[in-house]
């Protein structure tokens, strides 16, 4: 049953259990409220849309997610997707692409498709989320410098040629406010963790802005005034054309939302000792992201820095990321309009920290030194992302990094004729003659198939079965090491039995593992085998067959 984590938690509930909860979510809600922020106007949308994503898709991912301690809202990773919906179809476009992303994930979560992360290749997941990073920090560069730069080119070598073009225009108390609050990030941890890095750099940010009247850009100058409110739920008209032109940035939202969500809940999972239930949090996710859009929101999953300030400061259930949600909402409520006076500046210093965490770049380095295939999938996944498309990075990746496994699952499959090759050996020793396979007649040959038989090695295993240079009466094909057979292994089985047999030779297979004779046994191939069947054991094979001149012989 898919249960939430909330009521199983709720069981035997105590006073310190609240108290260590309120006291982590009051403390992860002031995180979260520069990233919400930070976020919404790094993605092209207003700094509340942020906010409300924050406390709507926040609190329902809580009240209804499979972890006790996942923290919902916008994230990094979506900020590229929902600049690029935002740039090429409006708000409407976002809102009914991040809809239709909630009912994919609630989809996926009730056809307990939560354990497919472990299907990811890591390598696809280091590659786009680095792409993300440097792109993040790319797009914080012109406030960070404070450049005048009328429109900013949205391809990434554009961009950076425009940022070069206008660093005349750079200011200088921009600059100063952007190092000022990198150093207290980078800082301030030394000296306190209880009070969280980023609120005290946008706290300090925005007074040394107001005080000293510095000429930087702020939130209200760029936005105007935050609306201190929650909107009403709307819904726009929506159209089966927009629907067919959305639904592939939907699958993206969706398929990133369920990955960052799963290893967020993985990271939780390995701090405080417990299992989240991974398809609940699939339909909490879902739920969030139909949610959000309707009251103004932007996509969001499950926060991995926020969840571990969460378990860092003491939370233990459901009630903790609850608490975060309400905090910001009375900070949206009751102090949303002092929110313009934060400096771009500020904002863009802590996103370019994000984007530094986020771009795990000694993980990155460790897998460039890996093996090569590996290396390949991480660099063409990151260079696709950075330059042409994350939907088309994630799709070439998964697409490339399936190929090259195969190839390599391939090259592991071996099919070696092991009754010649002791024949033709004089150095073969004791042990290697000795039997598991007992005494095989001279006139037998012996294929030993190692791997699974699959549509990627089935022409290696056809070619090494006709590389035979003498005509044996039979062949004993020793399965015991082949986990599996697809359709295309089958049908070379087939083709070669059929062969053996107009020239006169039998086939018998031995040892066969559970899976492969269930195949086997629903295909044709198992007709082909009789009538000596599928369960023989390799001293039965030999058997079958009858002795005439022996030579004792093994399958390693």
């Amino acid at each position: 049953m898919l249960v939430p984590k909330l009521f199983t938690t709720l069981k035997g509930y105590r006073r310190e259990d609240f108290l260590a909860d309120l006291g982590a979510g009051i403390v992860v809600g002031i995180v979260a409220l520069p990233l919400c922020v930070a976020f919404a106007i790094a993605s092209g949308v207003t700094p509340e849309r942020g906010l409300y994503t924050g406390i709507v898709a926040g609190f329902l991912i809580s009240v209804l997610g499979g972890s006790r301690v996942q923290i919902g809202g916008p994230t990094g990773a979506f900020v590229v997707v929902v600049a690029g919906i935002v740039a090429s179809h409006g708000i409407d476009g976002l809102i009914v692409a991040t809809l239709l992303a909630g009912v994919l994930l609630v989809a996926a979560g009730l056809a307990q498709l939560g354990d497919m992360i472990r299907y990811v290749p890591f390598p696809v997941v280091t590659g786009f989320t680095g792409g993300i990073a440097l792109i993040i920090f790319s797009q914080q560069v012109k406030d960070l410098l404070g450049l005048s730069v009328a429109t900013v080119p949205a391809e990434f070598l554009g961009r950076w040629s425009a940022y070069l073009a206008a660093l005349d225009t750079a200011n200088l108390a921009t600059i100063g406010v952007s190092l000022g609050t990198l150093a207290i990030l980078i800082g301030w941890p030394k000296l306190s963790t209880k009070v969280p890095a980023p609120f005290v750099a946008l706290l300090a940010g925005t007074i040394a802005v107001a005080l000293l009247e510095l000429p930087v850009a702020t939130i209200g100058s760029r936005f105007g005034i935050i609306d201190a409110s929650l909107p009403r739920p709307t819904l726009p008209v929506i159209s089966e054309a927009m629907v067919v032109e959305l639904i592939g940035p939907a699958f993206t939202i969706a398929f990133l939302g369920g990955i960052e969500s799963l290893l967020s809940a993985v990271v939780a999972d390995g701090m405080i000792g417990s299992r989240h239930r991974s398809n609940v949090e699939l339909v909490a996710q879902g739920v969030a992201n139909i949610a959000s859009p309707l009251v103004g929101g932007i996509p969001a999953t499950g926060a991995i820095a926020r969840t571990a300030t969460n378990v860092r400061n003491g939370g233990r259930t459901p009630i903790a990321g609850i608490v975060h949600a309400l905090t910001l909402l009375v900070v949206t409520l009751f102090a949303g309009r002092w929110a313009a006076h934060i400096p771009l500046a500020t904002l863009a210093a802590i996103l370019t920290v994000v984007a530094y965490h986020m771009s795990e770049w000694r993980t990155f380095r460790t897998e460039l030194r890996g093996p090569r295939s590996d290396a390949v999938v991480l660099l063409t996944t990151f260079g696709l992302t950075v330059f042409v498309d994350l939907t088309v990075a994630i799709a070439v990746g998964m697409v490339l990094a399936s190929f090259l496994f195969m190839k390599r699952m391939a090259e592991a499959t071996e099919v070696a004729p092991i009754a010649t090759a002791l024949r033709a050996s004089e150095e073969a020793s004791e042990a290697e003659l000795e039997a598991r396979h007992r005494r095989v007649p001279r006139d037998v040959e012996v294929f030993d198939l190692n791997g699974p038989i699959f549509f990627g090695a089935a022409q290696r295993f056809a070619d090494a079965l006709r590389g035979i240079h003498w005509r044996p009466r039979a062949i004993i094909l020793d399965m015991a090491d082949v986990p599996i057979i697809d359709a295309t292994g089958l049908r070379v089985l087939a083709d070669m039995i059929r062969e053996c047999r107009s020239r006169g030779v039998q086939v018998v297979a031995a040892d066969l593992t559970r899976s492969a004779q269930a195949t086997i046994q629903a295909s044709t191939v198992a007709a082909l085998l009789a009538p000596h069947g599928l369960e023989l054991d390799f001293s039965g094979a030999v058997a079958a067959l009858g002795a005439t001149d022996e030579h004792p012989t093994r399958s390693s």
